[in-house]
Formats: C-alpha cells, sequence, structure tokens
C-alpha cells in the first residue's frame, strides 16, 4: 500500500540572527492544491521561515519534507533548484533582457517545442498570450505580476511560496490579480504559502492561516476560525479594531455595564478584558431615559454618550463615552448614521462575539 504524504511538511524550524530568535519551534503542513499564508507583523518571522521552506536559508534545527522525502534535516539539505518549489516575491524579479516567452520558459527543460507549448498554455491562462514577445519594461505592474506567476508555474513545482507577491500592486488593481492567481493556483493543484502582513489579503486568500508572533505560530486554522476564536487579545485586534471592556472576577462573573459574564477558567479576584468587535455592537435610540429590554442574544443594554461620528463610505463609525465607568466604546454599523456629539443611545453587545481573556500587566 502505498503511503500517503502531505504535499510540504515542516517541523521544528529554528533559526538565530545576532543571537535573537526570529524562528522558533515552527512546524506546518499542508496538502496538494491548499493554500496557507503565514501573516503576522514586519518582523515575526514569515519571511525567514519561507526562505528556509526554499532552501535559500539554512535552520538551525528543523526538518522540513516535500511529498515524504526530506529535503532539509541533520543529514541533508537540498538546494532549492532540487526542491520541486517555485518562488514568487514582490519585485517579481523578472529578467529584463529576456522576452516574456523567454522568462516564463527559463526553468523548463526538454525540447523547444515543448517548451514553447507549456508556455503559451500559461500565457493564455494569465490572458497575455498578445505579450509573448514583449520585454518586461512593455508590461504594467499588473502583467509583469502575472508574468512571474508564470514562470514560477511553468516547471510545475510541488510547492509554490510567494513572499508578499502583490504589495508592489495598485490598490485597484490587487483584488483581480489576487483573485486570477488563486484561480490558477488552484488549477495546478500547487500546494501554496504565502507570506503577508494584511489580514484582509490573507482572509481572501488562505484555506488555512498560520498568525505568527514573535518567532512562533501562536493560533492556526481557517480564517474563519481565528476571526471569531482569536487565541488572545492580540490576535483578535490583528485582524479588526476591538473594543475592551475591564473587569474582575467575583464567583466566576465579571460585572460590566452590560451585565454579568461569564469568566470560566479565571480565579476569583483575577483581572480580565471582555473584547468585542466594534461591528458587533448594536445600537438602540433612547426613550426618555429607557432602552430596550434585554435579551439572551444580545444581553443587557448600556447607555453611552456620542463623542464623535464618521462617515466611512460603507458603514459609519460612532464612538461613545459609556455612563457606567467613562469607557469610551466604538461601533460600526452600515450605512449612513451620523449622530451628534452628545447624543445618547443605548449600545448591546452580540454575547456569542465577545472573548474573556486575562488582563494584560502593563510594565
Amino acid at each position: 500500500m502505498t503511503a500517503v504524504h502531505q504535499r510540504l511538511e515542516a517541523e521544528g524550524l529554528y533559526r538565530r540572527f545576532a543571537g535573537r530568535a526570529v524562528v522558533n519551534d515552527v512546524s506546518l503542513s499542508i496538502d496538494a492544491g491548499e493554500i496557507l499564508c503565514l501573516l503576522g507583523p514586519s518582523g515575526c518571522g514569515k519571511s525567514t521561515t519561507l526562505r528556509m521552506l526554499a532552501g535559500v536559508e539554512t535552520p538551525e534545527r528543523g526538518v522540513i519534507r516535500v511529498d515524504g522525502v526530506e529535503v532539509e534535516g541533520p543529514l541533508v539539505s537540498v538546494p532549492p533548484e532540487g526542491r520541486s518549489v517555485g518562488l514568487m516575491f514582490q519585485d517579481f524579479a523578472l529578467f529584463p533582457h529576456l522576452s516574456v516567452a523567454d522568462n516564463v520558459a527559463f526553468g523548463l527543460r526538454g525540447g523547444k517545442a515543448g517548451k514553447r507549448a507549456r508556455v503559451r498554455e500559461l500565457l493564455d491562462r494569465v490572458h497575455l498570450a498578445q505579450h509573448i514577445d514583449s520585454y518586461p519594461h512593455e508590461l504594467s505592474g499588473g502583467e509583469q505580476q502575472r508574468v512571474a506567476l508564470a514562470r514560477a508555474l511553468a516547471p510545475r513545482p510541488l510547492v509554490m511560496l510567494m513572499d508578499e507577491p502583490f504589495s508592489g500592486l495598485d490598490n485597484r488593481l490587487r483584488d483581480g490579480i489576487r483573485d486570477e492567481t488563486l484561480a490558477l493556483l488552484k488549477e495546478e493543484g500547487t500546494a501554496v504559502v504565502m507570506v503577508t502582513h494584511e489580514p484582509e489579503e490573507a482572509m481572501r486568500m488562505a484555506d488555512r492561516i498560520a498568525l505568527m508572533r514573535d518567532g512562533r505560530i501562536v493560533q492556526q486554522g481557517a480564517p474563519y476560525n481565528l476571526y471569531n476564536a482569536p487565541v488572545d487579545k492580540a490576535a483578535a485586534a490583528f485582524f479588526s479594531d476591538v473594543n475592551v471592556i475591564r473587569g474582575t472576577v467575583t464567583g466566576g462573573l465579571t460585572r460590566t455595564a452590560f451585565g454579568e459574564f461569564l469568566a470560566p477558567g479565571h480565579a476569583d479576584g483575577s483581572k480580565v478584558e471582555i473584547i468585542i468587535r466594534p461591528q458587533h455592537l448594536k445600537l438602540d435610540f433612547d426613550r426618555n431615559g429607557q432602552g430596550p429590554a434585554p435579551t439572551p442574544v444580545n444581553g443587557v443594554p448600556a447607555r453611552g454618550s456620542v463623542v464623535r461620528a464618521r462617515y466611512l463610505g460603507r458603514e459609519s463609525l460612532v464612538e461613545f463615552e459609556m455612563e457606567f465607568d467613562g469607557t469610551h466604546l466604538s461601533a460600526v454599523v452600515p450605512g449612513v448614521f451620523l449622530p451628534n456629539a452628545g447624543t445618547p443611545l443605548w449600545l448591546m453587545m452580540r454575547r456569542d462575539r465577545c472573548h474573556v481573556f486575562p488582563a494584560q500587566v502593563v510594565t
């Protein structure tokens, strides 16, 4: 019986620079046709991880396998060209003196006719067949990015490694190019590891996200899970703005303006932070000092006064000062809603969208 291997596996990758661990015990795996995004702030170790997977950086510890074959380990270090890995970087790295056809064919082996057929196939699929004899300087940034993609895919790599490949593109072009790239990679059945520092890009592209911080993967899973079940406050805040309500646990509960919250796993007397995103706050009008009735879904309403309201296009951002304790909270609501400063309104918190974490210690 033939063993089934994941397309790419990395176990315990470790790398230091200037005595500091920039990648610390990173493990990941990915199947054929799957897209994994390494997501995190600058300096978190995601690009170094990608370079180790590519073979252009050597880990001090760890093992890397492609289709079950060890390409990096204590006794082996296969060079990049021997790993069946494609590379795409943010600067495209096209050869300026070669035509589009010659750029795409650069890594291909075999006869001239076979190479030309593969080049034409890929240029057709990225809608650039008409530029087959053009040179990179004659193309737009988006067109150059698609040529770089075609060149990386031409040898049919088992794994594609992409380091912020869309960061140099105009915002107007980026979404379309990303979608075209995603479709082509899926068609080819290539396993993809992509580095990005933009949460929206990771959510749009990835089947799974590995969120990195200080050289480690702190959470890994489907975009929906990372967004809706963050492992800590920092993970929640990386994907969007968050509101923070602070409290103290008494009898397993935390008392707030919005009623009591369960705090399982937190000892009595401990400080906690209740996290909720602005879009999960619900607003209602003040009726002579009265608000809506409490509900199991939205909990107990609390009154606040508008500090500022701003229109953001598809939605409005309203900032409040809460009567209960002076806490400042923000709510995002669809469409145009611009109440005047000082307007009293009632806020309700979606209980199923709240997360309770230990309070961060300020040093």
